[in-house]
């Protein structure tokens, strides 16, 4: 579990990297609002274009080869934008953030699903939890840490060519590490029977299906994590640009709030989850409360709702954890290939932080602008009430 913390570590600064870029760039590129939140765009459209073969490579070298593939790749990036600083060029900078988003869901389709079935699937939400913890601490720690060496009041790009380097070889160093890490190659239940009359009901059926497209949860799944991904990425990646617009001091810093909520439901979780409560009725809650904080965001002082912003951290804390055992039970032979395929919801967290960004300067109100996320909560609930209950499909 300690190693396993380590990589969601990894995967929580590489998103917060995308987050302290997106007023960077803007200033060190003079770019639009818009074109600014390509920075998640570019990031997370790997999400479809690399997520079933990430799925595929997983059934092939199993989670622990996929986990040092997705070290590699996150290296590979980094060198990548310090590269694109030292030649001041935008477009290598977002394909840079594009094979960032490559090794983050080689690790997504590797982590994930491992913590799942690492034990019992009713406390499944409770470990995702656990690993939340470490992974939004690495979240906000990027922006600090990268604010050591940018300086958003004076941006230089050239600035970010060492720290990159310096990042670049040691996630090589993790990748190489978790080459031989004590890791045991773990199985779902009956991921590699085929037509053994002594397993569970519900892994036969499932096992007898010739596509992963004919589980209508798994693609429920796939949805929600779409908006779930999007929501979040808005809520934690627009929370400093939201601060500089509203004039407050060290704006860089108020990542640490949404973070910091996030952590507060992690830990919710884990002493919650599944004692006194179920990891779906923690879904539906976080849902709720999501749609009033959305509301709360809009409706209230511009000063206050920065608040509110930080709180759908809270919201969004129990979704994430609740989503992959919903969307990964009793899937079988298919369970490998179905954690790649669920990644590809990812692309939420770059498409509606780009509405977000296009809102803004349509509507010319950064507030408002958070409209966007409403409908997100609506889809994510159903997906708690109704969607993941929608088991198999001829």
């Amino acid at each position: 579990m300690l190693i396993m913390a380590s990589m969601f570590s990894v995967l929580g600064f590489a998103v917060g990297i995308d987050a302290f870029f997106i007023p960077f760039v803007k200033k060190a590129f003079g770019i639009s609002n818009t074109l600014s939140y390509l920075v998640f765009f570019a990031t997370y459209a790997s999400f479809v274009l690399f997520s079933v073969p990430a799925g595929l490579l997983m059934k092939r070298i199993g989670y622990r080869g996929g986990m040092v593939a997705g070290f590699v790749f996150l290296a590979l990036s980094f060198l990548l934008i310090a590269l694109a600083s030292h030649w001041f060029s935008y477009p290598l900078f977002l394909g840079a953030l594009f094979v960032n988003g490559m090794g983050r869901v080689a690790l997504n389709a590797a982590v994930n699903p491992y913590v799942t079935i690492l034990g019992p699937r009713e406390s499944a939400a409770r470990r995702i939890c656990m690993m939340g913890i470490s992974n939004k601490v690495s979240y906000a720690a990027a922006s600090l840490i990268l604010a050591m060496f940018l300086n958003l009041a004076d941006v230089r790009l050239e600035d970010t060519v060492l720290p990159f380097y310096l990042i670049a070889a040691i996630v090589l160093v993790m990748g190489i590490l978790s080459r031989f890490a004590p890791l045991p190659e773990l199985k779902a239940e009956g991921e590699e029977n085929k037509g053994d009359d002594k397993l569970p009901d519900h892994v036969a059926v499932a096992n007898t299906k010739t596509s992963m497209l004919q589980f209508p949860h798994l693609i429920g799944g796939v949805v929600a994590y779409f908006f779930y991904t999007g929501v979040e990425v808005t809520a934690l990646g627009s929370i400093n640009h939201y601060a500089g617009v509203l004039g407050l001091n060290n704006p860089q810093h108020y990542v640490w709030f949404t973070s910091g909520a996030m952590v507060a439901g992690y830990i919710t979780g884990v002493a919650l989850i599944p004692k006194f409560i179920s990891q779906i009725a923690a879904l539906r809650m976080s849902a709720l409360a999501g749609l009033l904080f959305c509301m709360a965001i809009v409706l209230s002082p511009a000063q206050i709702s920065i608040y509110f912003l930080a709180l759908l951290g809270l919201a969004n804390a129990l979704i994430l954890p609740a989503i992959w055992p919903l969307s990964l039970a009793d899937l079988g032979k298919f369970t490998k290939p179905a954690s790649g395929l669920l990644v590809t919801g990812g692309l939420g967290g770059g498409i509606i932080p780009l509405l977000y960004g296009f809102t803004v300067d349509t509507i010319h109100s950064s507030q408002w602008a958070y409209l966007v996320c409403l409908p997100s909560y609506i889809i994510i609930l159903y997906f708690g009430t109704k969607g993941y209950k929608i088991r198999t499909a001829n």
